[in-house]
């Protein structure tokens, strides 16, 4: 009975998220730009706790398309100086989120 006193593990690291606390900001870019117009995917700043599936229903939520794929990477915040001390910017997470064919979000 090794596996009766297990608990199982949590699906998330963080809280339980709203959706409108998971997608942060769209980030519109050069090569984000690129990436809706030709293969409709679009780009967010999106929460550090935030898994793929939470990012696929916020986005869904919040605009009404229907998501196909999220990937998503992280980025290390920057060391930057001010006058004789280093400082570092925060960590943070970009999704990109790819829709269904017809879908399309508008940012502008």
């Amino acid at each position: 009975m090794p596996n009766a006193n297990k608990k199982r593990p949590r699906a998330g690291m963080g809280p339980d998220l709203e959706p409108h606390q998971v997608v942060l900001r769209p980030l519109v870019t050069e090569k984000g730009t690129h990436q809706f117009t030709r293969h409709n995917a679009y780009t967010f700043e999106v929460n550090l706790w935030a898994t793929k599936e939470q990012i696929k229903h916020a986005v869904e939520e919040l605009f009404t398309v229907h998501v196909e794929k999220v990937r998503t990477q992280m980025h290390a915040g920057k060391k930057r100086r001010y006058r004789f001390r280093l400082g570092r910017l925060p960590n943070w997470k970009k999704a990109i989120v790819t829709l269904h064919g017809e879908d399309r979000i508008e940012f502008f």
